[in-house]
Parts: C-alpha cells; sequence; structure tokens
C-alpha cells in the first residue's frame, strides 16, 4: 500500500507549456489563423508608450473576452479565475505558468472606457472577412432568429415605471400614408391622440431592474420571469454569424427585425432569402 502513494506536488521541474497543450486543441487552431498586428495598431493610440505604467497587452486582454464566450463561462471574474489553473488557456495568452493574469476589472476598465466602443464591431468584420475569403460563408439564403441571455441582474430589485408605449413596426409610416391617402380624397386629416403619434399617446407600465436597467422582463415558459437580453442573430445555412442585434429581453422580434435585416442586407448583396428561425 505505501508503495503506492505518492506525492510530486512539491517537485521543481522544468516545464514547456506548449507541449502541455494538444496538437489538435481549438485555441491553436484560432492562435493559427488570427492576426493581431492590425488590433496593435488599432489601438496602439489609446496608449501611451513613455508616460505612466506599463499598461496590460491590449490583446490579452481581448483574447480573456474571447474565452468567456468560446467556453460559456458566466462572467470575467470566473473567467480570470479559469485561466489561473488552466494550462491551454495560459498558453492562448502566451503566459507561463508562473506569469501573473490581468485582473478582470482590468479588462472591464479597457472596454469600458479605454477602448473605442466600436472595437467589438472591428473584431467581428475581421473575422468574418476571413471566413469571407476563404469561401466560407455563403449569405444567399440568411436565418433570424432571436436568444434570450440571462442577466446578472436581481429578480426581487425591481420597480414599476410609466414609459411612452413603443410604436409598433412600420406604424409611424402607416400613419403618414393614411393621411396622405385622406388628403388625395379630400377628407380632412384625423386629429385624435392615436392618427400620427408615434407613441400613441397614451403610457404603459414597465418592469425596470434596479441593478441593470438596461434588460427587460421576460417571462419563461408559464411562470418564472426573469431579466434577460435578447440577441436578435443573423446566420447563413452553416450557422455563420453575419449581423446580430442586442435588445432587452422583452423587445420583440418584429422590433429588431428591420435592424438585423439592413446589416445583413447592406454587407452582403448576395441575399436572396430571408427567414425566421434555425439559427
Amino acid at each position: 500500500m505505501e508503495n503506492w502513494r505518492k506525492n510530486s506536488r512539491k517537485d521543481i521541474v522544468m516545464v514547456d507549456v506548449d507541449a502541455l497543450v494538444p496538437k489538435d486543441h481549438l485555441l491553436r487552431k484560432i492562435e493559427n489563423v488570427m492576426d493581431y498586428e492590425w488590433l496593435y495598431a488599432r489601438l496602439s493610440p489609446y496608449y501611451c508608450a513613455d508616460n505612466g505604467r506599463p499598461g496590460a497587452d491590449p490583446v490579452v486582454l481581448i483574447k480573456m473576452v474571447l474565452l468567456q464566450h468560446l467556453y460559456g463561462i458566466p462572467s470575467l471574474r470566473q473567467t480570470y479565475r479559469e485561466i489561473q489553473v488552466n494550462i491551454a488557456y495560459r498558453w492562448f495568452l502566451g503566459y507561463s505558468l508562473l506569469d501573473e493574469i490581468p485582473h478582470f476589472a482590468t479588462v472591464s476598465y479597457a472596454f469600458c472606457k479605454r477602448f473605442p466602443p466600436e472595437v467589438s464591431e472591428e473584431i467581428f468584420a475581421h473575422i468574418l472577412n476571413k471566413a469571407l475569403n476563404h469561401r466560407m460563408v455563403d449569405p444567399s439564403m440568411i436565418f433570424i432568429d432571436g436568444t434570450h441571455i440571462k442577466a446578472s441582474a436581481n429578480k426581487k430589485k425591481f420597480q414599476k415605471e410609466q414609459v411612452a408605449r413603443t410604436a409598433k413596426v412600420y406604424e409611424e409610416q402607416l400613419h403618414k400614408e393614411v393621411a396622405e391617402e385622406r388628403r388625395k380624397l379630400g377628407k380632412k386629416d384625423k386629429d385624435d391622440d392615436n392618427s400620427g403619434s408615434s407613441t400613441g399617446g397614451c403610457t404603459v407600465e414597465k418592469t425596470v431592474s434596479k441593478t441593470d436597467p438596461d434588460c427587460g422582463m421576460f417571462v419563461k415558459g408559464t411562470h418564472e420571469r426573469q431579466f434577460a437580453y435578447e440577441a436578435h442573430t443573423a446566420c447563413d445555412k452553416h450557422g455563420i454569424v453575419l449581423g446580430v442585434e442586442i435588445t432587452a429581453g422583452n423587445v420583440s422580434d418584429s422590433v429588431a427585425w428591420d435592424a438585423v435585416y439592413d446589416q445583413v442586407t447592406e454587407k452582403f448583396s448576395e441575399v436572396k432569402f430571408v427567414t425566421m428561425g434555425r439559427c
């Protein structure tokens, strides 16, 4: 029995981190095709080379967010903890087993304060262009669908607010067309509150989260209510994302349809069919 027991936890060894990551690992495949030089050039104006403490590598910060979404990690805080103990994650960041990982607060600050708001969209466009160049995208048929994402908000901390009723899609345009048709027929324009107002002249009660006011109350199934966002996504038949619009979880798919549709049709002239579902 004594011969079976082994404790090498405190042994000092020389380790090649690259050798510990499997050759067919997903992160190796991503690293082999990605080009980060354009990111350094894009973000260099937001860093000072000769003043203050050296900043964290911006590409490392972006890679940490990429790891979070690739592996479905719920928060940056948890991502930070996972990277500390995961050899493949450290390899992807270019760090050794002893290098200190950038704090999750540093990542949050970079995306909220330092990086321009459009940098995430530019990264998405850059990766999409790579797929286009390799003929991996077929934009002839587009599928648009919505997926709810649970918000990090306490369901018990909310308040009721009266807000203006949001106009339905095409409602304002419809009122204009009706008014124009009435004028052609020699009739007077309707002057009631509901005819020309985009809000319909009334308010509705809305449940607003105190911890995350941007999300919306979403009823899941017949019982459960939770605060959430909704990602309205446009994909091709291979499942490659071509466009996305993020709204509160209580926003109808029909409201976001136009924004997603316009994104896709402006980028791709080859679009022939657009349908809801299957993303």
